[in-house]
């Protein structure tokens, strides 16, 4: 396989090291700025919100959070409230963080758990019980 055609495939591989771990640290920043209330805004300091992943960009500019209040009530004030105070949490990242430029953040309702309980309720479904019995 010539270097060109190896850089395409792995360029499809998914993320790479960096972007995970990087995508990592933010995670658990944002998570202990988060637990700790150490943001500027009463309503948002009350809501117990879960970090449950971060997805950063190939070239590390822009970083995805996939946030959920506890229970889900309320996620998209809670992304709305975040996606306000992203000057204020890129600084704490930039002092926690030692990169080149702290990633530009944006906030998106983590839909994981209704999508394993989607899951569920197929596997669940009778005739899909039925297929899988085959």
């Amino acid at each position: 396989m010539d270097g060109m055609a190896k850089n395409k495939f792995q360029g499809n591989s998914g993320p790479s090291q960096r972007q995970l771990r990087v995508g990592e640290l933010i995670r658990r920043t944002l998570s202990d700025v988060l637990m700790r209330g150490e943001l500027h805004d009463p309503d948002l300091s009350r809501m117990s919100i879960t970090v449950g992943e971060v997805r950063v960009s190939p070239d590390l500019r822009i970083a995805t959070a996939f946030v959920l209040p506890l229970g889900g009530d309320g996620a998209e004030e809670a992304v709305q409230r975040l996606a306000r105070h992203q000057g204020e949490l890129r600084h704490f990242l930039g002092k926690q963080i030692k990169l080149k430029h702290v990633p530009e953040l944006r906030f998106r309702v983590d839909d994981t758990f209704e999508r394993m309980d989607r899951t569920r309720e197929i596997f669940a479904d009778e005739k899909v019980r039925q297929d899988l019995d085959d």
